[in-house]
C-alpha cells in the first residue's frame, strides 16, 4: 500500500476527533496536506466566532498528515497567529506545507483561509521524526 492511502486507512480513519467536528481530506502527498471543514453553530464560542481550537484541531491536523507522510512523526512545539475570525457557515482549508526535513525532523507552516480566500490563522510547527521512518 502506497504511503499516502496507509496514512488516510490506518491512521486517519481511525483519529475520532477531527472525523467528529466533519474534517476532510482535500489533497495529501508527501510534504502537503490539505484539509477542511464547515465551521457548523456548535463550535463557536460567546463571541460569535470560531473557537480558537477549532482552528487549531484543523491545523493540526494537516500538520499531522503532512509530517506523518514522511514517516512516523509527532509535534515538538507548535506557534499560531489568529489573524481574522471565522463564523459559522464558514468553510474553512487548511494547507500544510513542508519548509525544511532532516533526518530527525521537519518544519511545517499551514496556513487556514475561509471561502474567500482570506487568510484567517496561520501556525507554525517543528514535528520529530522517528528512526524507523515508516509509517506503519
Amino acid at each position: 500500500m502506497d504511503p499516502v492511502e496507509q496514512l488516510k486507512q490506518k491512521y486517519y480513519n481511525q483519529d475520532n476527533f477531527p472525523l467528529r467536528l466533519g474534517i476532510k481530506i482535500l489533497d495529501l502527498k508527501p510534504g502537503l496536506a490539505q484539509v477542511s471543514l464547515k465551521v457548523e453553530e456548535s463550535m463557536t464560542n460567546f463571541h460569535q466566532i470560531a473557537h480558537g481550537g477549532v482552528l487549531f484541531t484543523l491545523a493540526d491536523t494537516a500538520f499531522g498528515l503532512a509530517s506523518n507522510l514522511r514517516g512516523q512523526a509527532v509535534a515538538l512545539q507548535v506557534s499560531t497567529n489568529f489573524l481574522k475570525p471565522a463564523t459559522a457557515g464558514n468553510i474553512l482549508t487548511a494547507t500544510a506545507r513542508e519548509l525544511y526535513l532532516t533526518r530527525k525532523t521537519g518544519i511545517y507552516e499551514v496556513v487556514i483561509e475561509n471561502e474567500k480566500n482570506e487568510t484567517l490563522f496561520l501556525f507554525r510547527g517543528t514535528a520529530y521524526r522517528k528512526a524507523n521512518g515508516s509509517t506503519g
